[in-house]
């Protein structure tokens, strides 16, 4: 025995000490190999980790509007810090129109780099598929619809596929291609049906759906499907899949990556090349508008300051990340966004709601831009923008105030181009709000109507107002017209 001890002795230890290894091992773990066991990702703490955040701070409760951070007397503090829209970084002043390019650029570049984020050069291609075309007839409007898939190039990286929902209707008898107003989510082929359609019972009072009034002046109507583009989410592997996820192989965002925002946006954009590809779709692609309430207010904005050739944007209640300033310390508040929604954004976003960081702490006066450059990077064209009031259900939190005066910050770089403001005397800090109901402006527009958390309201305003700049083809003299 003890020859065989000797002879065999290195086996026998090396044995004893795999079985050693083994029985360390935590009870939950034991018997998985890498491949496995359980994997839990946190995306937000991994972009705080590339940015070197040890903590932020904490946001604004948006149950609790008479706390904190809803003071009008204290919500301005930041505002010595904000941005000129019509001065280069140099100190040079912008004040003819051959300079605003040179300017927006340097805008659009701290926007892509610090707030929404960059989409990655490269990104795939996209193939439209019609998938399904139904005749109709609405209010005696001859209509046809069309359902598309739009199929994203996923050669790079067979793992993630991405489908983008759209739908669209247009007036069939109009006497040239029809302008569209596209609105983000809601209803369309790909969820309930065609032009989100009232759900039975009799038909409300007041004006028609704004599907109608949009055929009645003219125009189309679709849906787009954020979702599916990129998911409202930040959770678990969310990041790592939808179009972020595909063009990044899977891998986690670097801190200037697109967020969702952008990533609704570069949907848009696709669509647009389908209306410019396919005539026969009977769009005018050239007058593509844009629409969406709250988050899908912020996706409208975004669409029209990063995408030159969205023609008009309606863009209601659409708070924090939108049209709201970020220096205006009322209601949601960027600390919301860092902490919360943050995958609307760049990760570098978060920065700005650092308490600590290897940087240093950092609040949105450290921001290099505000949101009334988010509403100038549209000018000249068309901007709708739109609220309800808090008695009807559209909260504090998204701060129609702050928002109304980003619109007037940004009104001289519509003026420059030759184009009207809202027409008010030009002191955002002190600027009165018009009456609700009552619409200003010209290219530049603002309206707060008497409802809540909708731009339905607005639509026989937005319509109206958007005739003045937008043509439509007629329709055939036997259809309505209003």
């Amino acid at each position: 025995m003890l020859k065989s001890i000797a002879r065999h002795g290195p086996r026998i230890v090396l044995l004893l000490l795999l079985a050693a290894a083994f029985l360390a091992q935590p009870k939950d773990t034991r018997g998985q190999s890498a491949a496995t066991k359980p994997v839990k990702y946190d995306d937000h703490q991994n972009m705080m980790d590339q940015l070197g955040i040890k903590t932020l701070r904490s946001g604004k409760n948006g149950n609790n509007p008479t706390g904190k951070g809803f003071d009008e007397a204290t919500a301005d503090d930041w505002m010595p810090t904000m941005p000129d829209v019509l001065t280069m970084k140099d100190g040079t002043k912008v004040t003819t129109a051959s300079q605003w390019p040179a300017r927006r650029a340097e805008i659009l570049e701290d926007f892509e780099r610090e707030v929404y984020g960059r989409i990655p050069a490269g990104a795939p291609a996209v193939t439209w598929e019609v998938t399904r075309t139904t005749p109709g007839n609405s209010g005696g409007i001859a209509t046809v619809s069309k359902t598309l898939v739009g199929h994203v190039d996923n050669s790079a990286f067979p793992q993630i596929t991405v489908n983008i929902q759209a739908s669209f209707t247009v007036p069939a008898n109009a006497t040239g291609p029809a302008p569209i107003l596209i609105e983000f989510g809601g209803g369309g082929g790909f969820s309930a049906g065609f032009g989100g359609a009232r759900r039975g019972g009799p038909a409300p009072a007041g004006p028609p759906p704004w599907t109608q009034q949009a055929l009645n002046h003219g125009w189309g109507y679709g849906y787009l499907n954020p979702g599916s583009i990129q998911a409202d989410s930040g959770a678990g592997m969310s990041l790592r899949q939808g179009i972020i996820g595909l063009t990044n192989k899977g891998e986690p965002r670097k801190p200037d990556d697109w967020g969702a925002l952008r990533a609704w946006q570069w949907g848009v954009s696709r669509l647009i090349d389908y209306f410019q590809a396919n005539p026969d779709s009977k769009v005018d692609a050239a007058k593509v508008g844009v629409e969406g309430v709250s988050r899908y207010g912020k996706a409208a904005i975004v669409a029209e300051a990063f995408e030159p050739r969205v023609a008009v944007a309606f863009v209601a209640s659409s708070g924090e990340g939108g049209v709201k300033l970020h220096r205006h310390d009322f209601g949601e508040a960027v600390e919301n966004l860092t902490g919360g929604e943050y995958y609307w954004m760049a990760g570098n976003f978060i920065k700005y709601g650092a308490a600590a960081a290897a940087f240093g702490p950092r609040n949105a006066s450290d921001l290099p831009v505000d949101s009334h450059e988010l509403i100038a990077l549209c000018a000249p064209r068309p901007c709708f923008i739109s609220y309800g009031i808090e008695s009807a259900g559209d909260p504090k939190w998204v701060d129609a105030h702050g928002s109304f005066m980003a619109e007037v910050l940004a009104g001289p770089v519509y003026k420059l181009l030759g184009k009207k403001d809202l027409g008010t005397p030009g002191d955002f800090l002190h600027d009165p709000m018009p009456p609700v109901n009552q619409l200003i402006g010209g290219e530049l527009a603002w309206r707060q109507h008497s409802g809540g958390h909708s731009a339905t309201p607005n639509f026989p305003a937005f319509f109206e107002w958007v005739g003045n700049y937008i043509k439509a083809p007629a329709l055939p003299a036997t259809q309505p017209v209003q």
